[in-house]
């Protein structure tokens, strides 16, 4: 099946908030920080937490496996540099509150920096199993990088009960201000190419398209000479720009018009969706036996001095790299891990940059104290346009009344776990309500009444 593309793929809901872009786009990849010391959270993904491999005071190499668990559903961690495992102890992080990290410090204070290994001309992925792409995908500890932070073997993997028929490579990049993804794709299509080859080659996918976003023709245009050059079999195709474009559930509904169940994932549905950072990290894990331990992290906001796109060791903290780019502006007053959309406003810098983050946002007095979501809060006009945005069919306010009058079965009769917290309710919300804030704190609220844990 060969789609006719013409950026008219979409999905219903949404909303177009400014990209606020141009800040970094036209800025290449630099390598990070030359880091003195980095902290390997044991929880970088969804599923079973790690537990260390290593002791205080133990030795490590650069690329060694520091924490890992049996459980499928899971990803290792290992340590971007070679030194001391100076503690393991409890740390900062952005989801979860604190989770156990294991903390190193650099044996030499200026290690070599990592950059993406080198793809061949005379690149086969069929000189790979199946097998061994997915073992090598699951020691490399890669996880989805577009945020999910999902173990990718367990996607890619056959299974006979779920099997997949579509591939889908996400280089939507849909939130405002982050840039790595569309840096990648410009930088290192042919990382990216072989990452994506590797993946059909292990999930037996018959189809595999590549989505961009149409307001990046630079990057649709560099995928396209690697497809024709380097990647037959592959389809690039432009989708068109809206938020949140790059959610897997609102992709797979524009691109397929197929829809994942309420709960459920797209493998249940014979697709298999990857973010193109996800792609070349196979590629680096397969080809050249290297682990997750570095990414590309954009560094961006008006309230940072020198906006740019890294690519820097996994553990690094977020003042590092702040300080990096020349530190924060006088008139900065919020940080913001991630996007702006979704993201989490933290207060925290020590904070470690994990596998699935990608941005780091500084904004200014200025843009939050004449950002409408800032202002005073209204009682809710009963407009509607909450329902009319949400991609998911939702009645946002429904469930975030319920959820402030502590009516929890009313908020999960109301599909309150199928919200995928994009904030598109808050962001139109005329009365300025956080309707996203309510509703994740309602679902953090029925996580805890059905654990039993107490407030």
């Amino acid at each position: 099946m060969k789609l006719e593309t013409k950026g008219r793929f979409s999905f219903r809901g949404g909303v177009h908030p400014p990209e606020s872009k141009s800040l970094t786009d036209e800025i290449p990849i630099q390598p990070g920080p030359a880091v003195k010391e980095v902290g390997i959270m044991l929880s970088q993904h969804i599923g079973a937490v790690c537990q260390p491999l290593v002791r205080k005071g133990n030795m490590v190499q650069a690329g060694q496996k520091i924490g890992d668990s049996d459980a499928f559903v899971s990803a290792p961690v290992h340590s971007p540099i070679t030194g001391k495992v100076k503690e393991i102890a409890l740390r900062s992080h952005a989801i979860i509150g604190r989770s156990k990290a294991i903390i190193i410090e650099a044996y030499d204070y200026n290690p070599t920096k990592r950059s993406y290994c080198k793809i061949d001309d005379d690149f086969d992925e069929n000189n790979y199993s199946a097998e061994k792409i997915c073992d090598s995908v699951r020691q490399a500890g890669i996880v989805g990088m577009g945020g999910a932070g999902f173990p990718t073997r367990v996607k890619i993997e056959p299974n006979p009960r779920l099997p997949k028929d579509t591939l889908i490579i996400n280089g939507c990049e849909c939130e405002p201000y982050i840039t790595c993804d569309y840096r990648l794709m410009l930088e290192y299509t042919r990382q990216i190419i072989a990452g994506v080859k590797l993946a059909r080659k292990a999930s037996g996918c018959s189809r595999t398209f590549i989505c961009i976003e149409d307001n990046k023709p630079k990057a649709i245009e560099a995928m396209n000479e690697a497809v024709e050059s380097f990647g037959g079999g592959i389809q690039v195709v432009p989708i068109k720009t809206k938020y949140p474009q790059g959610g897997e559930r609102q992709l797979i509904s524009a691109l397929l018009k197929r829809y994942v169940p309420t709960g459920g994932i797209p493998p249940m549905i014979g697709v298999v969706v990857l973010n193109v950072a996800t792609a070349a990290a196979i590629a680096e894990a397969v080809v050249a036996d290297l682990p997750l331990t570095h990414r590309v992290v954009t560094v961006t906001g008006e309230g940072v001095a020198r906006p740019g796109n890294f690519y820097v060791p996994i553990g690094t903290s977020v003042a590092e790299l702040i300080q990096f780019s020349g530190g924060l502006k006088e008139d900065a007053v919020r940080v913001i891990l991630g996007g702006p959309m979704m993201g989490i406003a933290i207060a925290d810098l020590t904070k470690p940059i994990t596998k699935t983050v990608g941005a780091i946002i500084a904004l200014t007095e200025k843009q939050i104290g004449g950002a409408k979501f800032a202002g005073r809060q209204t009682p809710c006009l009963r407009c509607g346009r909450c329902l009319e945005v949400c991609p998911e069919n939702l009645n946002p306010t429904k469930i975030a009344h319920a959820v402030k009058h502590n009516l929890l079965d009313v908020a999960e009769n109301n599909y309150i776990n199928a919200c995928i917290e994009c904030g598109s309710c808050s962001y139109v919300c005329p009365a300025n309500i956080e309707v996203s804030g309510h509703i994740r704190t309602g679902k953090m609220l029925l996580a805890r009444q059905k654990k039993k844990i107490p407030d």
